[in-house]
């Protein structure tokens, strides 16, 4: 499912490792100049150094999903440069602590909340109008398979993906009548350090590589991917 994404400025947050390094690659491989955000310098540096071994360019940003007030700040960055956003890739977040609902931490709970859910909407609230500006904007929301039934012990990152996903569905209601189009991403068991910390007896030979599951990004990114407001699993996107 290759496609071409030259031409198109795409803004990736958590871009440092794991799925959204992976992402980041797969998008330069196919074309995209990148926006890429983290709270680590080396690793973006570190990737900004990969991306042009490949032929690409990207923009490093050092961003805390907590700064709300560093995201207009972001988006005012951008409409100077470049006066849109093609694709917006919303990876970062964190696992938060794994314990009975009752017994999290108040203070890990909120700050689970705020990076994943909160940090989001603010995001949102810089980047449509970017996206709008597009011919053919896109974005994508990481959730989670724990966003859907009952998992024990799964607290606040089960509740943060779910909120994400109902904030993406209303999004994507609300954009129906534009060429931007919003879809959320379940990357599935993916070998990553947050899925290792999730579950760390786990054999990750057992797992998809981040690189494995990359194309459903490139897909979901390109003018191709005309869905609104749907949840796509990667396995049926590569």
């Amino acid at each position: 499912m290759s496609q071409d994404l030259s031409g198109r400025i795409i803004l990736i947050t958590g871009a440092s490792r794991g799925i959204g390094r992976a992402a980041a690659l797969a998008c330069t491989k196919a074309g995209a100049e990148l926006i890429i955000t983290a709270r680590t310098v080396a690793g973006l540096e570190e990737l900004d150094d990969e991306i042009k071994q490949l032929g690409g360019h990207s923009t490093i940003v050092e961003l805390d999903q907590g700064d709300h007030a560093a995201m207009p700040r972001l988006a005012q960055a951008i409409a100077s440069r470049w006066g849109r956003l093609d694709g917006f890739v919303a990876n970062a977040g964190q696992l938060g602590q794994m314990a009975p609902m009752p017994h999290i931490d108040a203070e890990i709970f909120e700050r689970t909340m705020d990076i994943n859910l909160i940090s989001v909407w603010h995001q949102i609230a810089a980047f449509d109008a970017l996206l709008r500006q597009s011919a053919a904007g896109r974005a994508v929301l990481v959730s989670s398979g724990v966003a859907h039934g009952a998992h024990a012990f799964w607290g606040g990152y089960a509740v943060s993906k779910a909120g994400l996903e109902a904030m993406g569905r209303a999004w994507a209601a609300e954009s129906e009548q534009t060429g931007l189009r919003i879809n959320m991403l379940n990357p599935g068991g993916t070998r990553t350090a947050m899925r290792a910390a999730a579950f760390p007896g786990e054999n990750p030979d057992s797992l998809l590589s981040p690189a494995t599951i990359a194309p459903a990004f490139v897909w979901m990114l390109s003018a191709k991917c005309d869905s609104q407001g749907k949840l796509y699993h990667a396995s049926e996107l590569i």
